[in-house]
Formats: C-alpha cells, structure tokens, sequence
C-alpha cells in the first residue's frame, strides 16, 4: 500500500457538505490520516471504502469513511464521510486497541 503521507485528498462539492456537516475541517479530517490512522474495510455492497479511526492533535478521536480512488496517476483518498467519535466509541477502540 502507499505511504499514507504521500497521498493527495480529492475534495469537491460532492463530498465536502456531507463530511464537513458534523464539525471537521478538511484540515482535520487529513490530520486524522497522516497521524497513523487504524484502517479496516467498510462493509459497503456498492462500493469498496474503508474505514479509519485517527487521532488529531488535539487528542479528539475522528472516524472517516473513504475509498481510495485514482487521479492524475496518483493515489487519492477521497473522504466520504466524517466526524468526532462518541466517548463510548474512543472507550471500545481503546480496548480492543490495548487487546
């Protein structure tokens, strides 16, 4: 797979409202990525996405929804949903994270 901080993001008016709705900028939202996110398949039937859990700076825990898709020869995460995790979703990936 391709280092993760290399990756360009593809934003446009498509995706953005619907990521940015819950409070995430899109500077958090690749925060999120380049801060070593656990990455795990999303069981979507239409399409093939992912899932990522990161952690910003701020310490906050954001999940994204996103599919990986390819543009101008390069590889591009293009986010399709995001926002902040509950306490008790940090709480559960805290534990299977220490498992």
């Amino acid at each position: 797979m391709h280092e993760l901080k290399e990756l360009r993001f593809d934003w446009d008016a498509g995706n953005w409202p619907k990521c940015g709705k819950h409070g995430l900028s899109q500077a958090d939202i690749e925060e999120a990525f380049r801060a070593d996110p656990r990455i795990a398949p999303d069981p979507n039937p239409d399409e093939t996405r992912w899932r990522a859990i990161g952690r910003l700076t701020t310490g906050r825990m954001v999940f994204v929804v996103f599919a990986f898709r390819e543009a101008d020869g390069a590889l591009v995460i293009r986010p399709i949903s995001a926002r902040y995790m509950h306490e008790r979703e940090v709480r559960k990936y805290e534990q299977q994270k220490d498992r």
